[in-house]
């Protein structure tokens, strides 16, 4: 006797619901670099766009942004992807002004669904605007604490905020 299993996914959310959530996301990237005084609206706009392509095409786990002074981690926040997000409040970017620091250095540290192998990289590189390299950053943020949060969601897609400091 043979046994078979099907399974099915469906999900209500649509590319149109991640842009609007992304422009949130992009929201939030846009008022961290330009109250730190970090990157360029370029590259802050370049991040964005190739976060929410990441996006689109199911490749993003999870997006961790730091704020560094003298090497010693200030401020994070981290972005997790919630792809059943039915429940999940929309909330108002913001919240993210943080301080100009002496010797500041913004970084962003992006962790990938298993879809994301070595093919997908390779397909979608031409379309990212920034080289994403691999890192050796924490992204447990162990020294800060966790403040506060935010979800931005649509049609059930989201991206869930938690606010170290």
């Amino acid at each position: 006797m043979a046994l078979t299993a099907t399974t099915t996914e469906t999900y209500s959310w649509t590319e149109t619901d991640i842009e609007h959530v992304m422009s949130r996301f992009h929201a939030d990237l846009k008022m961290i670099a330009q109250s730190t005084g970090t990157w360029s609206e370029k590259l802050t706009d370049d991040v964005a766009h190739d976060v929410e392509y990441l996006a689109k095409r199911g490749y993003l786990k999870e997006a961790h942004v730091m704020l560094f002074s003298y090497g010693v981690e200030k401020r994070a926040t981290v972005y997790k992807v919630n792809e059943q997000a039915e429940g999940l409040t929309s909330n108002r970017p913001g919240g993210v002004l943080w301080p100009r620091l002496p010797d500041p250095t913004l970084e962003i540290v992006l962790s990938y669904t298993s879809r994301y192998d070595t093919a997908a990289r390779e397909r979608v590189a031409r379309y990212l605007n920034c080289n994403w390299v691999p890192t050796k950053l924490s992204t447990s943020h162990v020294a800060l604490t966790l403040s506060a949060g935010r979800s931005y969601a649509r049609n059930g897609w989201g991206l869930q905020r938690e606010d170290y400091s």
